[in-house]
């Protein structure tokens, strides 16, 4: 998808300006043709040498060096696209108003080519109302974003800031660069993550959903032009910016606030892993241990999907997921016809790349005319792949 696409890397001055050194080395594996742009920040992290000598092309830094003259102007009439990646809080700011007093922001300024950002910094500064201000300006006007995720920040801390990994950045260049807005002015409803069902003050039941694969069809059907209303159990993830972000903790909760949305939702996509089962009675106090152990009575939550199911409107589509350990296909096609779902997407939790807790997944699209099985990919090529199947369903 990327091949003889003339792409504009610009990078900032941030500690994550050593990731676009790979960015760039990905880029040109794909066949892409990529110019960079730094700040003179930028340059104090990473050697425009070591850029000029991946991407094979003059590296461009100074407005008024006698090679980059005009570099704005022609960078812009020459790109097929434009990312920033690491995008800084003060190159946000530039970005959002129009601020162009050194060559990254000047290109920027003159550019026409889809832009995709990709910020990095501490997360105070991406939370701070600014920050969350500017970026919603840019997304107004039609740019993407793509992370920051959670980890280890330069600071020292465990928490969101840190840039998208470069595959990560490619996997969004090609979306953006695909141009599919074939969701727009469709209302997409999105559940993630897990349920957490309280047995006493300090104990709960919960699973090990990561929230990754709801995170990212929330993000990916927010590209594709959707309005995105994302259900989202406890997680330890950003909600994709443009996305309405709805928290819930317990299965109940979870089904208040799907089966609220889902009332005037389009497509609804049950990435969630509510629990099945929850405790008759939930204590006040701390259950005390003694020798007698304990014995936990459960009983069953609201089944949400049947439910949905069960209140679908002429021309809803429902999407369940099917999380199994055995006998895959027969109950993805057991639960397809139970729930009265368009599709159900299934995959083998059992597997160590795929399923929960992790970046890649392996899953088998199940609808009424058959099943698609999908070679394992990141969950975001997963996303458009699922993507792409309630697309034809809308088609039909």
């Amino acid at each position: 998808m990327l091949k003889d696409k003339q792409i504009v890397l610009g990078v900032t001055g941030g500690i994550a300006a050593y990731k676009a050194c790979d960015l760039v080395s990905r880029l040109v594996k794909q066949g892409a043709k990529v110019r960079v742009v730094m700040t003179e920040n930028a340059v104090k992290f990473v050697p425009p040498l070591t850029f000029e000598t991946l991407s094979g092309n003059p590296v461009c830094t100074d407005t008024f060096a006698p090679r980059d003259a005009l570099a704005h102007i022609a960078l812009a009439k020459w790109a097929d696209a434009f990312v920033i990646a690491p995008a800084t809080a003060n190159c946000l700011a530039k970005l959002a108003c129009g601020i162009a007093d050194d060559l990254l922001s000047t290109t920027a300024l003159a550019m026409t080519a889809p832009l995709l950002i990709a910020p990095a910094m501490n997360a105070n500064m991406w939370r701070h109302p600014a920050t969350k201000a500017n970026v919603m300006v840019l997304l107004s006007r039609g740019a993407r974003t793509v992370g920051p995720g959670r980890g280890r920040l330069a600071c020292g801390d465990d928490d969101v800031g840190r840039m998208a990994e470069p595959r990560e950045i490619v996997e969004a260049l090609q979306a953006l660069l695909s141009g599919k807005q074939d969701f727009a002015g469709r209302r997409v409803l999105v559940t993630a993550g897990p349920t957490v069902e309280r047995i006493d003050p300090v104990r709960y039941i919960t699973n090990r959903s990561s929230g990754k694969m709801g995170y990212a069809i929330a993000e990916a059907a927010r590209d594709r032009g959707a309005e995105v209303t994302l259900v989202s159990g406890p997680v330890n993830l950003e909600a994709p910016e443009g996305v309405k972000l709805v928290s819930v903790e317990s299965s109940a909760q979870l089904c208040d606030a799907v089966l609220a949305a889902g009332a005037t939702a389009d497509v609804v996509i049950q990435a969630a892993a509510p629990a099945d089962f929850r405790p008759v009675r939930a204590s006040d106090e701390k259950i005390k241990k003694d020798g007698a152990g304990m014995t936990l009575q459960l009983e069953n939550t609201t089944d949400i999907a049947a439910e949905l199911g069960r209140r679908k409107r002429p021309g809803q589509i429902l999407v369940a997921f099917a999380a199994e350990t055995e006998n895959m296909l027969e109950n993805a096609r057991g639960k397809l016809a139970r729930k009265n779902a368009d599709m159900v997407v299934a995959n083998d939790v059992s597997r160590a790349d795929a399923g929960f807790g992790v970046d890649t997944n392996a899953v088998t699209l199940v609808t009424h005319s058959g099943a698609q099985a999908l070679p394992l990919m990141s969950k975001r090529a997963a996303a458009d792949a699922i993507l792409d199947g309630v697309a034809g369903l809308m088609a039909t």
